[in-house]
């Protein structure tokens, strides 16, 4: 049967979003100076994520938060449609392991997937149970590696969300813990260096708050097996101080490879040569210019993945020896699409990203192109990855209408068949997406994505959630999800607009979104809005805008810019203000993409001049908001959503909420809990769709 929304729409006056009773929230007398230029602070103390002042003030506005959000009618509906639709098994693509295969695998419901094994007459048991970890379901598994030969395997938790890990190795044979765990581990991988032990890296114990607290010189360790973590040595980091250090070892264990940045674009890259004893680390590249890292290597020749004079990317081989950038030669040539290379089974697969969406190319490592990748449709590839010595690799492939689903490859022949495809209770059939190119501000043409279901009628009255990122280089590209299934489901568009500042064309349109560009992503976003509106897909009081992390700041941009655009606006973990955000965890590093407040006067005015926290002004009627973050995360730190939505309670003119929504034990998002993920999508669409005039959802 055809769903429709009934547009049982509320009258302005017949909601009273007016009786909404935001906690008093206290204003101090903070006031900083940048360039001579005074700016008030007022909150400054709900920076302080430890104090009982600031524990009291995030149970307060929750209260409001749920008791607004308990009202609504349809919200309960939406939830038992939503876990209905959860509810599917979701098995991981499988890696064999000494005697083992393992894979992750979740029922549908539970909260933390399992990793489970096979032998080889295919037994399978439960390895890891997440599920175990803590009794509320806020510890996850934050990464799995085994030694060399399968025997021991490492595995990292995470506590409440936060980016801390911790580090449990075991006997992977008889899941028995084997020695004490490391502690104090963060933005690591665990590489394993034979069965000897492994590298990661981590910084010192930060004074004060551990999810607040400036953390900027990273350090490379090894872990001897059998040794106190007291005892590991520094490799590298002790001297040379930077923010993200990284290490890992080649597959035959020659050459440990270094990678060292203090912004989240350009690193130096080092190896060093394990098969010799106190050999130095040599360096490959000196500056943060580029991007580069060692895929693979084939004895002394490696294979290097970089934007270094390719802003598309390029593979490149040099001599170990001799490994200057003056040495490398084109393996793969940069082209006008975007390259991530992949390695496994004795090839180079070259997934490419052309319009927002995949295709790959499979290359020998003679670099003689064997075959184009056949994908079941137009959508997003990933994997490809695996050991030289495998015969069957594994990729997955999604869109917006098209679960994702596992895919086997035969790379020697090229066959693919499904390896797990899931049963999921969504007609996909029944919807469409379509790919735009509009126009911005500047003229630059943009791409959106936009998903609705089949014959829906373009009369401006569509529920439409507009998201958006826009920066790091990060690239938007179709993936199904099950939360905006059901959006689309009770009649809802769902856009993706591709902004500058992301990855999808490049160095040039990720620099183009940077420091004082930054306002174009803004723009783009503006654009993108304009252009559902003026072709009808939805109007203003239908439009909501959704980002996280950076796409958080995204949306505070937008909706202080423009708040007659749209209908609501949903931040979430966002960094709202543009003057401190260096100032916490590891956000200096995040100097390339914003610029800080003091590098200059004109970095410090630019900055003040979109900041979301300094930007609220009185008399102002902004969109219905709901903010959305985690008193645990130590990536983006609540306080930046605590400021913003302080300031707009307090300077709302009108009618329209301001909610904001704090997950307690809960961080920037990473392993939070299947139960908990539900219910923050259910309050968000319940949300949205209330403060659009909605009191029902769709009849069955």
């Amino acid at each position: 049967m055809k769903k429709t929304f009934l547009l049982m729409a509320l009258t302005t006056a017949g909601v009273s979003f007016a009786q909404t009773k935001y906690p008093e929230t206290k204003k101090g007398e903070t006031v900083d100076v940048y360039f001579d230029t005074k700016i008030s602070d007022p909150y400054r103390w709900l920076e302080d994520d430890k104090s009982a002042e600031t524990g009291a003030w995030v149970k307060a506005e929750n209260e409001v938060t749920y008791a607004y959000l308990d009202k609504i009618p349809f919200r309960e509906e939406l939830k038992k449609r939503m876990e209905k639709l959860w509810n599917y098994e979701k098995i991981g693509a499988p890696h064999k392991e000494g005697k083992f295969t393992y894979y992750s695998k979740n029922n549908g419901l539970q909260n933390q997937s399992v990793v489970y094994r096979k032998d080889a007459n295919g037994k399978e048991e439960i390895f890891l149970d997440p599920n175990t970890f803590s009794k509320d379901g806020t510890t996850s598994l934050g990464g799995l590696d085994f030694s060399e030969d399968g025997s021991k395997a490492a595995y990292a938790i995470s506590e409440g969300g936060s980016d801390w890990r911790k580090v449990i190795i075991i006997d992977a044979l008889s899941k028995k813990v084997v020695e004490d765990t490391l502690v104090d581990v963060k933005f690591s991988g665990v590489s394993w260096y034979k069965n000897e032990g492994f590298y990661y890296s981590s910084y010192d114990k930060p004074k004060g708050s551990e999810l607040s607290a400036k953390t900027d010189q990273h350090k490379l360790y090894f872990h001897k097996l059998g040794t106190s973590q007291k005892d590991d040595k520094v490799i590298f980091g002790a001297d040379q101080k930077r923010r993200y250090v990284g290490g890992y070892v080649t597959e035959d264990d020659r050459y440990l490879v270094i990678t060292a940045a203090n912004s989240t674009y350009g690193n130096e890259l080092y190896i060093k040569d394990l098969t010799k004893p106190n050999s130095p680390i040599v360096t490959i590249v000196d500056n943060f210019n580029s991007d580069s890292s060692v895929i693979d290597n084939e004895g002394s020749k490696l294979f290097i993945e970089t934007d270094f004079n390719a802003p598309n990317k390029r593979v490149v081989t040099v001599d170990a020896a001799n490994p200057k950038p003056e040495n490398w030669k084109d393996f793969i040539k940069e082209t006008k699409d975007i390259l991530s290379p992949s390695t496994g089974a004795g090839y180079i697969f070259a997934n490419y990203t052309k319009d927002a969406v995949s295709f790959v190319q499979q290359y020998d490592y003679n670099g003689k192109l064997v075959r184009e990748i056949k994908l079941p449709a137009v959508g997003t590839a990933g994997g490809f990855g695996g050991k030289k010595e495998d015969k069957i690799l594994y990729y997955s492939f999604t869109n917006y209408t098209t679960p994702g689903s596992i895919y086997a490859l035969e790379p020697k022949s090229g066959k693919s068949e499904v390896y797990q495809k899931p049963k999921v209770d969504f007609k996909s059939e029944d919807y469409e997406s379509k790919q735009v190119f509009y126009t911005s501000k500047d003229g630059t043409k943009v791409p959106m994505i936009i998903t609705y279901k089949k014959g829906t009628k373009l009369d401006g009255k569509n529920p439409t959630i507009l998201y958006g990122y826009g920066g790091f280089n990060i690239s938007l590209t179709p993936s199904f999800n099950i939360a905006n299934a059901v959006w689309l489901e009770n009649g809802g568009i769902y856009a993706v607009a591709n902004l500058r500042g992301g990855g999808e064309y490049g160095k040039k349109w990720h620099d183009a979104g940077t420091k004082l560009q930054k306002q174009n992503v803004f723009d783009d976003f503006i654009a993108a809005a304009e252009y559902l509106i003026a072709q009808k897909y939805t109007s203003s009081d239908y439009l909501a805008i959704r980002g996280g992390s950076n796409g958080g700041l995204l949306v505070g941009a937008t909706m202080t810019q423009r708040p007659d655009l749209m209908k609501v606006a949903l931040p979430a973990v966002g960094v709202m203000d543009m003057l401190r955000y260096n100032a916490f965890t590891a956000g200096a590093g995040w100097a390339f993409d914003y610029g800080t407040a003091q590098d200059n006067k004109e970095m410090f005015e630019y900055l003040k001049g979109y900041s979301p926290v300094h930007n609220v002004k009185k008399g102002i009627h902004y969109p219905a908001t709901m903010v959305t973050t985690g008193d645990h995360d130590d990536r983006v730190v609540p306080a930046h959503s605590f400021k913003f939505a302080s300031e707009l309670q307090e300077k709302q003119t009108g009618e329209n909420p301001v909610l904001i929504r704090i997950d307690v034990k809960a961080g920037h998002g990473a392993g939070k809990s299947v139960a908990a993920t539900i219910q923050e999508n259910v309050d968000i669409q319940a949300f949205t769709l209330y403060n659009m005039g909605f009191k029902a959802l769709p009849k069955k």
